[in-house]
């Protein structure tokens, strides 16, 4: 029993969240690096309020974030030397396509991922690819309106096509959109969407969907035409919604809650809008923009398999005087009495972590990959220069075990498993450096102080242990 043989260990990045080196190598400027650190942070990340280049008002921790462009080498050895099986990052948009509708890429870009890939295969660790994380570019959204035109379609599938057909044989596993659910609660981070005055914000984010989902199928298409051996797999930020009360008003609204966080794998999982949606979605006076064929395109190029970020469960209560949220996530939910939380306000979960896996598995009986999950936290060096991260140990071991007992009790198909910011980067909520995920640290701080030194954290060896027993070797000992 346990994990199968060829289980894929590993951890995750995004380019802008890491990379740095946003002028270099003939990248354009894209929605993710104009997001500052700080109070504007939450108004433009929802795209209520239009920020589409830098100022000297605000500080943007994307501009170098933690530099991997200049260091991915160093960072892939020590990937290398933890024993990871995968490593899942982004392909930055503007470095391929740095205006986004040129006719040709930029081979400066292509380059620079060429590398990175044949350093990770170097070292035997599998490439896994997210097209796009978050990245617009801007120019997309100032002389297209972004995703609400349907003309962007046809940019991103020049993106893919190239990326096929230049990584084929290198890279096996891909996925579409990061998070693409976050289109509903962080518009213009997830998908550099900027709203005009008076204009219907609900129905312009079911058209950027509309538009989105499309071009995930055709992503879908074409990395089959190119390779009959790629996996594409959707990807989702779930977390179950329980219901606050048995009281069947607090179960109903937890059970729309989780729909509405299902609908994007409804239909890239499925091929088809579910009944569930279409109906609200008639109820609001909203129209999805079907053309001729797109029905057809949906249903003829679903996922490989499905993937998904879990740092916490979720709450949901029918009852509007019951308003004591949780803090610090995009996804505000009812306090949960029985969870603790993080230093952030993410309450830690591990037996929803289970839950989350079966409910996924039920509903869609594909593989599943597991490519977030991980604590956010302050990391402060001892004496020695040492990080001591047992609370990181701690939230990992326990989501590792009812991981484990969800393949081997549950039968979960399970193919991977990538823990969130294997390497400290910054975070794509708060902009932050002090809030810290990786198993190597990086010094550099919120103001972008710093060496960009990296150094091992105990939970380094841990992770390390875990990988060579195939998860089997969860103990260490504190202190």
């Amino acid at each position: 029993m346990g994990f199968r043989d060829d289980f894929l260990w590993g951890g995750a990045t995004a380019a802008n969240q890491c990379e740095g080196g946003y002028d270099e190598g003939g990248r354009g400027l894209a929605n993710v690096d104009v997001v500052p650190i700080g109070e504007d942070r939450g108004p433009i990340i929802t795209g209520q309020m239009k920020h589409l280049d830098f100022d000297d008002a605000h500080f943007y921790p994307a501009k170098k974030a933690i530099d991997m462009y200049h260091h991915f080498k160093e960072d892939i050895a020590l990937f290398a030397e933890m024993g990871l099986k995968t490593y899942r990052f982004s392909i930055a948009w503007t470095r391929i396509f740095p205006k986004g509708d040129e006719q040709e890429p930029n081979e400066a870009g292509l380059k620079f991922y060429e590398e990175l890939i044949d350093e990770l295969l170097k070292y035997d660790i599998e490439p896994l690819v997210t097209i796009t994380h978050f990245d617009m570019p801007i120019h997309l959204i100032q002389e297209y309106g972004g995703w609400r035109n349907r003309e962007v379609v046809d940019f991103y599938e020049r993106l893919v096509t190239v990326l096929f057909n230049r990584f084929k044989g290198k890279v096996k596993y891909w996925l579409t959109f990061n998070e693409i659910n976050m289109i509903l609660h962080a518009p213009f981070m997830g998908a550099g969407l900027v709203f005009e005055e008076g204009e219907n914000q609900e129905q312009v984010k079911y058209i950027v969907a509309h538009h989105e989902l499309l071009a995930s199928a055709i992503a879908t298409k074409v990395a089959h035409e190119v390779d009959p051996e790629n996996m594409v797999g959707c990807m989702i930020a779930a977390g179950q919604y329980y219901p606050n009360t048995p009281n069947p008003a607090d179960v109903r609204q937890a059970q729309m809650d989780n729909q509405e966080n299902y609908f994007f794998i409804d239909v890239q999982s499925r091929g088809e809008y579910p009944a569930y949606a279409l109906k609200q979605l008639e109820r609001e006076g909203i129209e999805i923009p079907f053309e001729e064929g797109d029905k057809e395109l949906l249903k003829e190029h679903t996922v490989d398999f499905i993937s998904f970020s879990y740092y916490s469960s979720r709450v949901s209560s029918a009852d509007p005087k019951v308003n004591e949220k949780t803090e610090g996530n995009i996804f505000a939910s009812v306090k949960n009495p029985y969870l603790e939380a993080s230093e952030w306000g993410w309450q830690i979960d591990p037996l929803g972590f289970r839950i989350t896996m079966n409910e996924l598995y039920d509903r869609y009986q594909k593989p599943l990959f597991v490519v977030e999950n991980g604590l956010g936290a302050i990391d402060t060096p001892d004496a020695d220069g040492n990080i001591v991260d047992d609370y990181r140990i701690d939230y990992l071991k326990q989501h590792v075990e009812t991981m484990k007992e969800a393949v081997e009790l549950d039968g979960v198909d399970l193919l991977g498993y990538t823990t969130w910011g294997v390497i400290d980067l910054v975070s794509a909520g708060t902009g932050e450096m002090k809030k810290r995920y990786g198993f190597i640290y990086v010094d550099r701080d919120n103001e972008g102080n710093g060496t960009l030194a990296r150094s091992k954290k105990k939970s380094f060896d841990w992770y390390k242990q875990v990988i060579e027993s195939n998860g089997e070797d969860l103990d260490y000992t504190k202190g």
